[in-house]
């Protein structure tokens, strides 16, 4: 078996992260690989309090430095306790969002510094960095379309929880945490492969693994 695969998946909420991460996973596993998921903020005993935290709320709540403070400090918990073990003992980890999003939200998007959030983020994993990482791009309007009236108009229905505080962040913020993303990707053009998020499910999958495919030594990924 090749050697263990470290992806992250990011974008602004209502993407289609947890979808894309739910056909890799598979996929992989019908390969005979063993995959770790994970999300962040989570993952471990202090991720899951601290993202409870960071996530309830109003989106005034928590000022911006204590905000990326927390997810520093469940990004440390998880890469030390979760994803170097499982990458350690050959598994494929796969996580739902990483650093990228502290540099996406809170370094640009809050304005806190994408270069300061960068260097915390490196320092508190020992410098961990994904081999990949896929970006679900989609426009402001759009994730807020999917997030807003699918909870208010029919929550039975929902496919997620209540939408948490940073989706409830406004309109402008959103459309902020966008660019940054765009920014991000034209930063780390070598890392992060951007991929249309109102492409077909089956469409995206398929970019996702072409490109698993070339890290894995090229050898070919056709889907059974």
């Amino acid at each position: 078996m090749t050697r263990p695969l470290f992806v992250s998946f990011e974008g602004i909420d209502g993407a289609g992260k947890t979808t894309q991460i739910g056909l890799l996973s598979d996929y992989l596993e019908r390969r005979g690989r063993t995959v770790r998921v994970l999300r962040e903020p989570g993952g471990t005993e202090l991720g899951e309090r601290i993202r409870e935290l960071v996530l309830d709320g109003s989106p005034d709540d928590v000022v911006p430095w204590a905000e990326v403070s927390l997810f520093a400090a469940a990004r440390a918990q998880l890469v030390a306790k979760e994803v170097r073990p499982a990458l350690a003992a050959g598994s494929d980890v796969i996580c739902d969002r990483y650093l990228d999003s502290s540099l996406a939200y809170q370094g640009l998007a809050r304005g806190l510094g994408a270069d300061a959030v960068l260097d915390w983020s490196l320092r508190v994993t020992d410098g961990l960095l994904p081999d990949v990482t896929f970006l679900l791009v989609l426009g402001a309007d759009e994730a807020s379309r999917r997030i807003e009236p699918s909870w208010t108009e029919n929550p039975s229905a929902f496919p997620r929880s209540p939408p948490d505080r940073l989706e409830r962040e406004s309109p402008f913020f959103r459309c902020r945490v966008v660019e940054a993303y765009r920014e991000l990707a034209l930063r780390f053009p070598d890392r992060i492969v951007s991929l249309d998020a109102a492409l077909p499910l089956a469409s995206i999958a398929e970019a996702v693994r072409e490109r698993v495919a070339s890290l894995l030594c090229g050898e070919p990924m056709v889907a059974r």
